[in-house]
């Protein structure tokens, strides 16, 4: 390799880390505007969010069937990084499953905004399922066998039923001011322990 070579290879290395940092960003910013205004709200909003302009945007997510996938994929990605760096940096492992269960919340309402659109007609939605199960349910799973294995809940727990259980929590709660989705999710992590 030519030293012109090397030093073009030196250069693109950072600017490529500068563009998954700018993306990731975009990513964070859409996800908010999602939350905030659903997933129609213009794309200047989340430009304005991200502190970009809207080419920034477009560049990135040609179309906003690609971003609403690419945010949905970034949150799977987050909550699933998230399992194993609670297990080590928590008190327990029931504690980092308590914490975690948090974390599938905020994701659950946060996928709230995308529903209508991940249940449409468009086929580009239909393996974000399969990818979210197949992400998440391991990561569960282990937080569940952890728990277990220190004696801290019930063994034999299943981690669909767990993450089920907690989505048809999520999903009651609608517009209901006195509908506390989290607060019912904070009470079925806990009957899950162990009784002494």
């Amino acid at each position: 390799m030519s030293g012109r070579e090397q030093g073009a290879a030196g250069t693109s290395r950072p600017r490529r880390a500068d563009a998954r940092r700018n993306e990731q960003a975009l990513l964070d910013a859409a996800a908010a505007v999602f939350v905030a205004s659903g997933v129609e709200a213009p794309v200047r909003d989340i430009a304005a969010e991200a502190g970009v302009g809207t080419a920034t945007i477009y560049r990135h997510f040609p179309t906003r069937a690609d971003l609403i996938i690419a945010v949905y994929r970034h949150q799977v990605e987050a909550l699933a990084e998230a399992g194993p760096s609670l297990l080590a940096g928590s008190a327990s492992p029931h504690a980092a499953l308590g914490r975690w269960i948090d974390l599938f919340v905020d994701f659950l309402v946060t996928k709230h905004g995308l529903a209508a659109v991940l249940q449409s007609d468009d086929p580009c939605f239909d393996p974000l399922h399969t990818y979210f199960l197949d992400r998440l349910e391991p990561v569960c799973a282990r937080l569940l066998d952890a728990a277990a294995a220190c004696g801290e809940i019930r063994s034999g727990l299943d981690a669909y039923e767990l993450m089920r259980g907690v989505g048809g929590l999520c999903a009651g709660a609608g517009s209901n001011p006195r509908y506390d989705a989290r607060r019912l999710v904070g009470l079925l992590v806990a009957g899950l322990r162990r009784p002494h």
